[in-house]
């Protein structure tokens, strides 16, 4: 099994994400990450997708992707040739006396405080699933009280791969 992060340039249109999604559960394919977002051209919107598998199983799904009326484009987002990033927000149970060793490990991982209550704080922090991880691993004597991630989004590196439309 290995990972594949596929970016997709489709129509902004209602229903795409539908028909992504359903030609994965309809072939019983799993998706580890979704992300979808308008592009700089609203007529478009930028998918990126992790799918597990073996190689015949991630070419399938290469495959029948492009089958489908919405999808303009297709890149494999290898490592190396491409960034990639994911954003994760935590909400942590924070007495006043944590407050200062969380604000340090956050600090270390370049992330940010984005909201503090009496009891709780929330940090975003954003970088390769890595490295999320791994501060995740280093909050363990905290109490985690909610976790939202994005999944990965990413692009390929350099110009020459630029898919341009009308």
């Amino acid at each position: 099994m290995r990972r594949q992060v596929l970016s997709l340039l489709v129509e902004n249109t209602a229903g795409v994400t539908s028909h992504i999604s359903g030609l994965f559960s309809r072939r019983g394919y799993n998706i580890d990450s979704f992300s979808a977002g308008v592009t700089a051209d609203p007529r478009y919107t930028r998918i990126t997708i992790v799918a597990s598998g073996d190689d015949q199983i991630l070419e399938q799904i290469e495959k029948q992707l492009a089958k489908l009326e919405d999808v303009l484009d297709i890149k494999k987002l290898e490592h190396g040739n491409s960034v990639t990033r994911e954003l994760i927000l935590v909400k942590i149970r924070a007495k006043d006396t944590d407050r200062q060793a969380i604000l340090n490990v956050t600090e270390i991982f370049h992330g940010k405080i984005v909201d503090v209550t009496h009891d709780s704080m929330v940090i975003e922090l954003t970088g390769h699933q890595e490295k999320l991880d791994a501060f995740l691993d280093l909050l363990v004597g905290y109490e985690i009280l909610e976790l939202a991630r994005t999944g990965i989004t990413g692009l390929s590196r350099g110009s020459s791969d630029v898919k341009y439309l009308d």
